[in-house]
């Protein structure tokens, strides 16, 4: 085994500025468009809620106008960094302008039967109640982003277990329909409409808030506030049509499409469909397509596209970059969560060359890491970025980990890192896994640099949990943005 540390790749902000930190970036250089024409200046915000709700996102809005301190004693000032407020003379250059015609109050007795009968049902009803107002919001044709505020008592995502280590996600490469839950169903509902909506919960605005989560065994921990305002701003900048930062390009490099392919089962569960998150070059940019019927393997027992299948789905994806930017690109990625087998790899090659396409790569990215973890001296964790080669086709990538720029380990429990098998490929493995870790800082969710997953791949599973609930050519190519 053979093991080295990466350095961790920078993100391109306004002005040409660089950085490797989110927030950092933001807080010195402003967005990447800072300078662009198209670049949000005012985002216009609809909220739908509760009346305590929609009064408490008000105010709390207000105040991230306003830069917000960090955590108190706070000892990673990296890490945990002052929210420099939201406003046209802000890091972020915008401003989030709410008008009372643009909130939705929901009834609070409406909202309390529906939350009084069974689970499922309630669930239905409560997603009834938000849509109809989000739908009359959107028909306005004047808000950029719908801010939700959910149901304090509505216990649909509170899980039935706990996990035992905060970085593990689920073994299986497909997502199933076992679990519905508020956010979910909503956002399936609500992708026919223009504006993206933003899910919050009333502990964004009030931490002591008594809810069904908090009064759940699994009460998650909150973030500090200044965290929570970075996370919930960078998301509606971009929800409105904002690029906050980017992959770095050097000049030599060739236009590059990264694509994340993962498999849910539909609702009734006799069929596994495809789905991809697809984001347009450095800009991060998605696209959602939607595929085809996928079999399982006997040999294997994972999900995989027959050639057609594949050359559909791949196909699909291309076709749409090129509805955005009117060229293909040079260079295609493929990051999947099963392995490729000889069948999907033609059909890959196919959809490349019937567009003249001649760099094409297959990256089986499995969450397991082979199997293996990696220790250092001491008492910190492996150092995020740490690659290590198991055989020439098998490496181990820790994505999560000691974060040098911030000088410690941001997480709770011992990380696990993920595996990289490339399938198809020109490019070395300390490239790949460089560009895997760069796609990892590319989640608007958050503003943390150390995301598990390329947004590849974490995009493709959001985006299946939310397919699922939509009737077959629903959501067939949509912006990413409706999903997240």
């Amino acid at each position: 085994m053979r093991a080295r540390i990466l350095e961790e790749p920078e993100l391109e902000f306004g002005n040409g500025g660089r950085h490797v930190d989110p927030r950092t970036g933001i807080s010195d250089y402003g967005p990447v468009d800072d300078a662009a024409p198209g670049a949000p200046r005012t985002i216009r915000v609809g909220i739908v809620g509760p009346a305590d709700g929609v009064t408490g996102v008000r105010q709390w809005l207000e105040r991230c106008r306003e830069p917000i301190d960090a955590k108190e004693g706070n000892r990673h000032p990296s890490l945990f960094r002052d929210f420099p407020g939201c406003s046209p003379n802000s890091a972020f250059r915008a401003e989030l302008v709410v008008d009372d015609s643009w909130t939705r109050p929901i009834a609070a007795r409406s909202l309390k039967q529906a939350v009084g009968k069974p689970i499922g049902l309630a669930t239905a009803e409560c997603v009834d109640l938000y849509h109809q107002e989000i739908a009359d919001l959107s028909e306005r044709g004047v808000i950029d982003v719908v801010i939700v505020a959910r149901p304090d008592d509505l216990e649909d995502d509170i899980p039935a277990r706990s996990r035992s280590n905060a970085d593990e996600l689920e073994e299986s490469t497909t997502l199933d329909a076992k679990h519905v839950d508020f956010h979910d169903l909503l956002k399936a509902r609500s992708t026919a409409h223009r504006p993206p909506i933003q899910i919050v919960r009333s502990t964004t605005w009030d931490p002591q808030r008594d809810t069904a989560k908090r009064r759940s065994r699994r009460r998650p921990s909150l973030q500090d506030e200044a965290t929570r305002a970075w996370n919930i701003h960078t998301a509606l900048y971009y929800k409105a049509g904002g690029v906050p930062w980017r992959l770095q390009r050097r000049a030599a490099q060739l236009d590059s499409l990264f694509v994340g392919v993962s498999f849910f089962h539909t609702n009734d569960r006799t069929r596994v469909h495809t789905s991809v998150a697809q984001v347009f070059d450095e800009r991060g940019e998605g696209v959602v397509v939607r595929g085809g019927p996928a079999a399982r393997h006997k040999d294997d027992r994972q999900p995989h596209l027959d050639r057609d299948g594949a050359a559909q789905l791949l196909g699909d994806a291309l076709d749409a970059y090129r509805r955005e930017h009117h060229n293909f690109p040079a260079r295609i990625v493929v990051h999947k969560t099963s392995a490729f087998d000889d069948t999907e790899t033609s059909g890959f090659e196919d959809a490349a060359d019937q567009r003249f396409i001649n760099h094409l790569e297959l990256i089986w990215i499995s969450d397991g890491g082979e199997g293996v973890r990696l220790f250092r001296d001491g008492d910190h964790p492996v150092l995020r970025g740490t690659l290590a080669t198991i055989s020439r086709d098998r490496h181990l990538l820790y994505t999560r980990g000691s974060v040098e720029y911030y000088r410690v380990y941001p997480g709770m429990y011992v990380p696990s890192p993920i595996g990289l098998r490339p399938a198809l490929a020109e490019t070395d493995i300390e490239t790949l896994a460089t560009e895997v870790l760069a796609l990892s800082k590319m989640n608007w969710n958050q503003s943390q640099l150390d995301g598990r997953l390329p947004i590849t791949l974490k995009a493709s599973r959001r985006v299946a949990s939310i397919l699922k609930h939509m009737p077959p050519g629903a959501g067939a190519t949509a912006r990413y943005a409706h999903f997240m």
